[in-house]
């Protein structure tokens, strides 16, 4: 059985079937909707729903709260058609033409970037060619049928090879062999370009960019493009992670602020209690971002890192003057079977 689904503002229409999410189907049909982690996890493929009924089984996803179901919002990723649907949600041209391939990939290089993240360097076959938008991910496809979901920290004219920040989970199978067992010359399977995170090049916005952790990845890739294509807009980068050494491109970031004077950069601690000598800022990276920019309504915003950090973000700067529409996150859920 299948319902039609329209889309507004556009007017397109869809066919769902009763064993897909709203989202598989858009992307099966070639629409480009808003998401990310795809498990109900991050929030960013949420929408309105204005007529019809959805079912999420038996959960409410965790990013969809009961006031955001009361306001008719929905979670495209984890919402299955129950009857004909009309929802509101911005459908994204830029991504329409790239195609999504799965290919094998070598490692060809490894190198530790501190005591827990590892960057991995990834070579596709000869004849192949990854077309992505800066700020994109790929899924690394394991042998028991998981996948785990890694941003692309080169930018899209950067791309003989492909780099991924791999931060070392606790118990996690996938990060633990990377830091333990791998080796250069391993072979893994990959899918992507995938997600709606991507630098938006038709604005005129300065722009804030905010990482937790290894968060910083996508927006290196980011403003890396920034820096090719000559995109003259002012960019403030707020770096948060616990400690000094989690600042594992400090270096390189200060050396683009001395060649880049559109780039500005504020590392946050939220764990310097012990550092003596750190001058910087210290605490919860958001809340430094707010203190200098207490009215965020004339920015872009692009914020990616761990799902408690976007959680505390996101209302916050909403009430701050942020449009919805100008705020662009990656949530990097560390669900078993999802992303690490």
């Amino acid at each position: 059985m299948s319902f039609t689904v329209t889309i507004l503002p556009s007017g397109h229409q869809m066919e769902v079937e009763d064993d897909e999410s709203v989202l598989d189907a858009a992307l099966r049909q070639g629409y480009a909707l808003p998401y990310g982690c795809r498990n109900g996890g991050c929030g960013s493929c949420m929408g309105k729903l204005i007529t019809g009924e959805v079912d999420y089984g038996p959960m409410r996803p965790r990013a969809l709260s009961e006031e955001d179901e009361a306001a008719g919002k929905a979670l495209f990723c984890q919402a299955y058609a129950m009857t004909d649907l009309e929802i509101e949600v911005p459908e994204i041209g830029a991504v329409k033409d790239i195609v999504v391939k799965t290919l094998p990939a070598r490692v060809v290089e490894m190198n530790r970037l501190n005591h827990d993240v590892m960057e991995l360097r990834l070579k596709l076959p000869a004849i192949e060619r990854l077309q992505f938008l800066a700020g994109q991910y790929i899924d690394i496809l394991l042998r028991d049928g998981r996948r785990r979901s890694f941003s692309l920290a080169n930018p899209p004219h950067r791309d003989e090879t492909l780099e991924l920040h791999v931060r070392h989970v606790p118990g996690g199978s996938f990060t633990t062999q990377v830091f333990e067992t791998m080796k250069p010359k391993a072979l893994v399977r990959i899918e992507g370009p995938l997600g709606t995170f991507f630098l938006r090049e038709d604005s005129d916005r300065p722009i804030l960019m905010m990482a937790g952790g290894t968060g910083f990845a996508p927006l290196q890739g980011m403003l890396e493009h920034v820096f090719a294509q000559a995109i003259d807009r002012p960019i403030h980068l707020y770096w948060g992670t616990r400690s000094r050494e989690d600042l594992y491109r400090d270096e390189q970031v200060r050396a683009w602020c001395a060649e880049h004077t559109q780039l500005r950069y504020t590392p946050v601690l939220s764990e310097a209690l012990d550092d003596t000598t750190w001058e910087g800022e210290r605490g919860w990276v958001h809340e430094t971002l707010l203190r200098d920019y207490p009215d965020l309504s004339a920015h872009d915003v692009y914020m990616s890192g761990p799902p408690p950090m976007i959680a505390a973000a996101r209302p916050l700067f909403l009430a701050h003057g942020l449009p919805e529409t100008q705020l662009f996150f990656d949530s990097f859920e560390f669900a078993e079977d999802a992303v690490e």
